[in-house]
C-alpha cells in the first residue's frame, strides 16, 4: 500500500512542474546557440565605422567584411542537418561552441580586413549550425502543449544576444572614449568582437547537462534511452509516444537531401514554403537595423554615442515584442501573429522610407528636419516590435515543426541556408544602396513586407497544438 500511495499517474500535477522545468532547462541550453547567433551577428554594429577607419576600406569592402559571416552561416546551416542526423544534435552544438570561441579570439586580433573577414566566416559557420540545431532540438524535446513557448526561447535568446551586444558595444566605446580608441592592449572595437568567447565557452560546457533528442536516439537504434528522455518530459503514455516516433521514422535509413525532392527534380511543396518563409524574414530588412543601425543614424546626423544608445533602445522593443510572442504563440497560433506582423511592418517601413526621403544637408552634414527625425525613430522602433512579435520568433518555430520527422533536419538546413544567403544579400548591398538612396532601400523592404502578407495568407498552415508526428 505504501508503494501504491507513492505512485504518480502520467498526468499528475505533482510531476507537471518538474517536467516543465526540465523541458525549460533543455530548451534554454539549446537556445544559448541562439544567444551567440544574435551576439555574433549584431556585435559588428558598434564596430563598423571603427573597422572601416582602422583598415581604410570603402563602403563595398566594409559591407563585404560585415556580410561574409552570413556566407559562413549559409555553409554551416547547409551541413548542420546532415551532421546532426549522423553524429547527434549535441555533437553539433559542441562543435558550434568551439567554432564560436575560435572566431571570437581571431576577430579580436586581426592583421587586416581580409584576416578579420576569415575569422568572421568561421563564426558564421557556427551561427549557421546553431540556427539549425537549436530549433530542431527544441521542437524534438518539447511536449506539443509547450512547443510554441519553448520554441520562442530561441528567438528570445537571439534578441537578448543582440541587445547585450549593443550594451557591450556602448559600454566598451564609452570606457575607451570611442570605438577606435585604445582600451588596454587592444582597441575598443577589438574587445567588442572578442567578448563573444565567454558565452561560447558557457554554451559548450552546458551542452553536457542535457540529453540527446529522443527522435535522434530512436533513429540511431537507442529506444531505451529515448524512453528515459520522454518519461522525464511528457505526462503521457511514454510507450505510445515512442511508438509514434518509431512509426514516423520507419523508413529506417539515413536522411538525404534527395528526400526533399518531389517526383522529378522539384522540391517538395513544404520545402518551398520553408524557403519562402526564410527569405521573406530577411528581405524586410530587419538585419539592416541590427547590423548597421549605428552607422544608419550617424548617416542622418546623429553622433556616435547617441547612435549607440539608439541601437540599445531598439533592442528594448525587440525584447518586449519577443516576450509578447512567447505569451501569445500557443494561444492565438502562428498565422495570426505572422499576419499582424506583416501588416505592421509594411506600415512602419513605409513611414521610415518617407522620413528618410526628407533628409537635408546642413553645413555639409546630413540631418532629418522636424518632425521627420521623430517619425523615422518611431517607425524604426515600431518596425522592430512588429517583427519581434511575429516573423522573428514564429519563423524559427515553424521551421522547427513544419517538416515531417524524416526530413526535419535536412529541410530545416535548406531553409536556414536560404535565409542566410538572403541575409547576406541584404547586408552586403545596404551600404551601397544607402549611399545611392536610403529612402529607396527602405521602399524595397516595404514592398517585401507587403508580399509577406499574401504569402502567409496563401501558404502558411496553422500548426498550433499538433504533435510533430501529426504534422508528418
Amino acid at each position: 500500500m505504501a508503494e501504491s500511495a507513492r505512485t504518480v499517474t502520467p498526468g499528475d500535477g505533482r510531476t507537471a512542474g518538474p517536467r516543465r522545468l526540465k523541458a525549460l532547462h533543455f530548451a534554454s541550453v539549446a537556445a544559448l546557440g541562439g544567444f551567440l547567433f544574435g551576439y555574433d551577428t549584431a556585435v559588428i554594429n558598434g564596430a563598423v565605422n571603427a573597422i572601416r577607419d582602422h583598415f581604410q576600406i570603402d563602403a563595398v569592402a566594409t559591407g563585404a567584411t560585415v556580410a561574409i559571416a552570413l556566407l559562413g552561416s549559409a555553409v554551416g546551416a547547409w551541413f548542420a542537418g546532415s551532421l546532426a542526423d549522423r553524429s547527434g544534435r549535441l555533437f553539433a552544438m559542441r562543435l558550434a561552441a568551439i567554432l564560436f570561441c575560435i572566431s571570437a579570439i581571431g576577430s579580436a586580433i586581426p592583421f587586416s580586413a581580409w584576416d578579420l573577414g576569415f575569422w568572421r566566416l568561421v563564426g558564421g559557420v557556427a551561427i549557421g549550425m546553431a540556427s539549425v540545431i537549436a530549433p530542431a532540438y527544441i521542437a524534438e524535446i518539447a511536449p506539443a502543449s509547450q512547443r510554441g513557448r519553448l520554441g520562442t526561447l530561441q528567438q528570445l535568446a537571439i534578441v537578448l544576444g543582440i541587445a547585450i551586444s549593443q550594451v557591450v558595444d556602448w559600454a566598451i566605446a564609452d570606457a575607451a572614449g570611442g570605438a577606435t580608441e585604445q582600451l588596454g592592449f587592444l582597441s575598443a572595437w577589438q574587445w567588442m568582437l572578442g567578448v563573444a568567447a565567454v558565452p561560447a565557452i558557457l554554451y559548450g560546457v552546458l551542452s553536457f547537462t542535457i540529453p540527446e533528442s529522443p527522435r535522434h536516439l530512436v533513429a540511431t537504434g537507442r529506444p531505451d534511452e529515448a524512453r528515459e528522455v520522454l518519461a522525464s518530459l511528457e505526462p503521457t503514455d511514454v510507450d505510445t509516444r515512442l511508438s509514434e516516433i518509431q512509426e514516423s521514422l520507419k523508413s529506417d535509413r539515413k536522411p538525404r537531401l534527395s528526400d526533399l525532392k518531389a517526383k522529378g527534380t522539384a522540391l517538395l511543396p513544404i520545402v518551398w514554403i520553408g524557403i519562402g518563409l526564410s527569405m521573406l524574414q530577411q528581405l524586410v530588412g530587419i538585419n539592416v537595423i541590427f547590423y548597421y543601425s549605428s552607422a544608419l543614424w550617424q548617416s542622418v546626423g546623429i553622433n556616435e554615442d547617441s547612435s549607440l544608445l539608439l541601437s540599445m533602445s531598439t533592442q528594448i522593443f525587440n525584447i518586449a515584442g519577443t516576450v509578447v510572442a512567447l505569451v501569445l504563440l500557443d494561444r492565438v497560433g502562428r498565422r495570426p501573429l505572422l499576419l499582424t506582423g506583416s501588416i505592421g511592418m509594411a506600415v512602419t517601413l513605409g513611414g521610415a522610407a518617407f522620413s528618410f526621403a526628407q533628409a537635408q544637408l546642413v553645413n555639409g552634414d546630413p540631418t532629418l528636419p522636424d518632425p521627420y527625425g521623430l517619425i523615422a525613430l518611431v517607425s524604426a522602433h515600431a518596425f522592430v516590435f512588429f517583427f519581434a512579435i511575429s516573423w522573428g520568433p514564429v519563423v524559427w518555430v515553424l521551421l522547427g515543426e513544419m517538416f515531417p520527422n524524416r526530413i526535419r533536419a535536412s529541410g530545416l538546413a535548406v531553409a536556414a541556408a536560404a535565409q542566410w544567403v538572403t541575409n547576406w544579400l541584404v547586408t552586403v548591398t545596404f551600404p551601397s544602396l544607402s549611399e545611392l538612396s536610403l529612402s529607396g532601400a527602405y521602399i524595397g523592404y516595404t514592398a517585401f513586407a507587403v508580399v509577406s502578407i499574401y504569402f502567409v495568407w496563401k501558404w502558411i498552415p496553422e500548426t498550433k497544438g499538433r504533435t510533430l508526428e501529426q504534422m508528418g
